[in-house]
């Protein structure tokens, strides 16, 4: 994605008008023509078809996609011509935002006037430049001059968004997954040397009065008070700490009692600039930019936090209007627009939703009870063609439904990538042979002719829901036989079966079907169990207790990101090693060759039955994802990943995994996991690269918090040292704030006695007996033994 701090948002304004001798027609291009092959074209997306049935209608679709799209312009972009080589392509697909709006007036010859108005811009999030277009509309409306297209370009180009914090890849999926308002406030605040300079000011105060009072103080009421403020500290409000707070406070600043734990600290750690290597904008590789994200830790910041930090808020000024501009900070560039998965899955769900047309291996994971949204998933992931119909329906509802088609093959934009260069939001007739030079494609019309034309796999109908695969669909190679059929199943009986006859019973719930359509001849298990309908229940379910379109995101990243880790497994039964994620390996005891043993990596199963049911059922549409380009470009982005990454040496979501779903894990593995989590996060890159992989949603700081309850004094110690680690960033102190009090109140009494520990030490000639460390709930001594 173009960088946000360009001096140009909008590269051209575009005005067409409808004449009922000529059609549409493209009247004006400032600041100069677009240079495309045919203005026709052009002028026919912006006033759809049908837009006499609708006063004013919403379109979107892309330029620089196709030969005849291409904009060559007289003269040429400046920052195309001073940016790199990467900028150049990145920035060579434009969005246009257009809005069309039909006047009525009887002295006219067609009884109404048409108009259309529209921005190119090389941002994704164009739903900002509504309102503006909207009143440039009007006014044209009034006064159709030159000087309102100049004004609009104008008014965009001023807007200010120098300031706005860049954020990294990570710090975005932490920011998407969080609900809280003041989520990285820090990187809108004041200059960091005016906070320090006060922070130090109040703490040295607060230590000098502490101190006086301690003198006078026995030793036991000072245990006991400070663990009781300690404690009291641990705020529910959700408020943000400072950095330099006590090594057992989790709560909010300002508190007099926890002073002394600040000047405790070496003060060169709050002050000291952290280099940042971090990633911006997008998943991996071509997503990746050199510019670092903005740093609250190493340079200051110019303005004060806005009301809610997910958005960074501007203005823009048309003529004596001022406009209030909300810019999201957390999107990526394969999410254009103000897209709505949820309509997505709420339109596809409903009871009357339904899958027609022959059976495809690469499209019916589970047979004919394949989820309609898994459907639409694994078309896009294979490259099927795709479109959405609307017959009758404004055609910026038909464009949101594409945008949200591209969002999810994409996990969101967080996984894959390469879904908006060939997604065309609205197509008309005048267009077809635009998609038919296309291998692959997602568009959406409102022509209903395009139902009996031979040019899509899947056919979306928005208005009842169901999902068409075309009857001449091109028929998928079978996957090869990489993988041995699944144990057998003992039933009750005690008689022995394989998993195949198992799924014919109708305890499972499910039925084998053979069927001849475009996928070949092949049995499709379908199973009411099976996990993506199991998945999609969850989601379904989330939605109707009213969770956000935030988490419904996140769940569906989640959903991409499995997939991908399990094609790198599926890779390595085939190939014999994978390019596209960690080599799948098991935890190893220490032995000759790993002294200290060796951490597992690679996508994790509960056990062996069901790796082997997982990938399976994913082998058909896995195969047909490794022939897109889709695939190619996630190579190239993991191989830049691993290289640029902040936590290297190991496979951090295997560890996460396992410390979510693994059951009698052994005790030398949890201890492998926590100590290497210590010795690898450090830096502020680091810790948000773990954070990131923690969504609330999956409990947070949880998986990691439960080591504070471990049998073993050194896992205790291992944890309380991670957690400290983490409270010495704000966004650390918030995902501790988010932990049950349960668990607060076992880091903060372990803290202590951590703590206790180490200023014993200081006085002491030789180091504290070992048996004086704070005990488990669960050893020995705290059970009275």
């Amino acid at each position: 994605m173009v960088a946000r701090h360009s001096a140009r948002h909008v590269s051209f304004v575009l005005l067409a008008e409808f004449d009922i001798d000529t059609g549409a027609n493209l009247t004006r291009q400032f600041p100069q023509p677009l240079g495309v092959a045919n203005d026709q074209l052009v002028a026919e997306l912006m006033i759809p078809d049908g837009v006499h049935s609708h006063q004013e209608d919403w379109t979107v679709f892309m330029l620089n996609q196709t030969p005849e799209s291409i904009v060559e312009p007289v003269i040429a972009d400046a920052d195309s011509i001073n940016g790199s080589e990467a900028e150049q392509e990145e920035a060579e697909l434009l969005y246009v935002l257009n809005l069309v709006r039909t006047k009525h007036d009887k002295n006219l010859r067609r009884g109404a006037e048409v108009k259309a108005l529209a921005i190119c811009t090389r941002h994704p999030f164009i739903e900002l430049f509504k309102p503006v277009l909207w009143i440039a509309l009007r006014e044209y409306f009034n006064d159709p001059s030159d000087d309102c297209i100049t004004r609009l370009y104008d008014a965009v180009n001023a807007m200010d968004i120098s300031l706005a914090p860049t954020l990294s890849r990570f710090e975005k999926l932490i920011m998407r997954s969080s609900e809280r308002k003041d989520v990285f406030a820090e990187k809108f605040m004041s200059p960091r040397s005016t906070i320090t300079t006060a922070t130090t000011t109040a703490a040295t105060e607060s230590v000098s009065a502490a101190a006086e009072e301690d003198d006078a103080t026995p030793l036991a009421e000072k245990e006991q008070r400070a663990r009781t403020d300690s404690l009291g500290s641990v705020g529910s409000d959700g408020s943000s700490a400072s950095v330099g707070s006590s090594a057992v406070w989790v709560g909010v600043a300002g508190a007099n009692g926890h002073a002394q734990g600040l000047a405790q600290q070496p003060q060169q750690e709050a002050q000291t600039p952290r280099p940042r290597a971090s990633l911006d904008d997008a998943p991996y590789g071509n997503s990746f930019s050199a510019t670092a994200s903005t740093d609250s830790h190493s340079q200051p910041q110019r303005i004060a936090p806005s009301r809610d930090t997910h958005f960074f808020d501007t203005t823009i000024m048309y003529k004596t209007t001022k406009l209030n501009i909300r810019l999201p900070l957390s999107t990526f560039p394969e999410e254009v627009g103000d897209y709505s998965l949820i309509q997505l899955i709420q339109t596809f769900s409903s009871p009357g939703a339904t899958v027609a047309g022959p059976l495809h291996s690469h499209l019916h994971t589970n047979g004919s009870l394949t989820h309609p949204i898994i459907l639409l998933f694994n078309a896009l992931v294979t490259g099927k063609r795709i479109i959405f119909l609307g017959y009758g329906k404004p055609a910026g509802l038909v464009a949101n439904y594409v945008l949200a088609a591209c969002a999810l093959g994409s996990g969101c934009g967080c996984v894959f990538r390469g879904f908006t260069a060939r997604a065309f939001p609205y197509t008309s007739l005048a267009h077809e042979a635009s998609l038919q030079c296309v291998p692959d494609f997602i568009a959406g019309v409102t022509n209903p002719i395009f139902e009996t034309m031979p040019i899509w796999d899947v056919l979306c109908n928005i208005e009842s829901g169901k999902i068409t695969v075309h009857k001449d669909i091109r028929a998928a190679a079978p996957p090869p036989s990489l993988f041995p059929s699944p144990p057998p199943v003992i039933p009750r009986s005690g008689t022995i079966r394989s998993e195949q006859t198992a799924f014919d019973d109708e305890a499972t719930v499910g039925r084998k079907e053979s069927k001849d359509g475009g996928g070949g001849s092949r049995d499709f298990i379908a199973k009411s169990d099976n996990l993506d309908n199991v998945f999609m229940e969850d989601v379904i379910s989330a939605i109707s207790y009213h969770y956000g379109e935030s988490h419904v995101r996140t769940r569906l990243t989640e959903y991409a990101s499995r997939f991908a880790r399990t094609a790198a497994r599926y890779e390595e039964e085939y190939l014999g090693s994978t390019a596209i994620g960690h080599p799948s390996t098991p935890f190893e005891l220490s032995s000759a060759d790993h002294p200290d043993g060796r951490l597992g990596s690679g996508v994790a199963f509960v056990d062996e039955a069901s790796s082997a049911r997982e990938l399976l059922a994913n082998a058909s549409r896995i195969e047909g994802w490794r022939h897109t380009r889709g695939y190619e470009y996630f190579k190239a982005d993991f191989k830049m990943y691993m290289e640029t990454r902040a936590i290297q040496g190991f496979d951090l979501s295997h560890q996460l995994w396992r410390m979510r779903h693994a059951k009698n894990m052994p005790d030398a593995e949890v201890e492998l996991i926590m100590r290497t989590l210590v010795d690898s996060v450090q830096t502020y890159e680091q810790v948000v690269e773990l954070l990131s992989q923690l969504p609330p949603h999956a409990g947070g700081l949880m998986p990691l918090s439960f080591g504070l309850f471990h049998q073993q004094e050194s896992v205790r110690e291992l944890t309380v040292e991670l957690l400290t680690t983490l409270r010495s960033y704000p966004i650390g102190i918030q995902f501790l704030q988010s932990l049950n009090h349960f668990h607060k109140y076992a880091y903060v009494r372990q803290a202590h006695g951590r703590e206790a520990r180490r200023v014993r030490g200081q006085n002491q000639l030789y180091p504290p007996q070992f048996n004086s460390r704070t005990p488990s709930n669960r050893s020995d001594s705290s059970l009275g033994g």
